[in-house]
């Protein structure tokens, strides 16, 4: 093996990817700011650009190294797509639907606090 494929097999296994604490159709809310949403997709690690991640000042801005999660997000004004670190989350525990648009799209019912996906084709 050449020096190259050693280095790069090294940073490889020097990869910790942790599991994440959250699902997809969990609701949650932001530990910090007022708004909750659902999980419909989860990166292991930071996957957005460095411009969004040089956007949210320092002094809270996320680490890289943990699970991000795509939520469907609501506050008292308006719905939208959140991109949110998990040191940034907490479990929703108030039973409460989700009231974003897209929620039928992803899933079929609320059950117990949980959202059920839908069947969706893989491409």
């Amino acid at each position: 093996m050449d020096i190259a494929n050693q280095a790069a097999g090294s940073a490889i296994a020097d990869l910790t990817v942790r599991k994440a604490k959250f699902a997809i159709g969990q609701v949650v809310k932001h530990r910090l700011y007022p708004f909750r949403g659902v999980i419909f997709d989860v990166d292991p690690v930071f996957a957005n650009t460095e411009e969004w991640l040089a956007s949210i000042p320092e002094e809270v801005r996320p680490r890289r190294d943990q699970p991000f999660y795509h939520l469907l997000a609501e506050n008292k004004q308006t719905t939208y797509v959140a991109y949110v670190s998990e040191q940034n989350l907490l479990p929703d525990e108030t039973g409460k639907p989700v009231s974003h648009p897209q929620v039928p799209h992803f899933f079929k019912e609320l059950k117990r606090g949980h959202y059920v996906s839908r069947e969706r084709a893989l491409h």
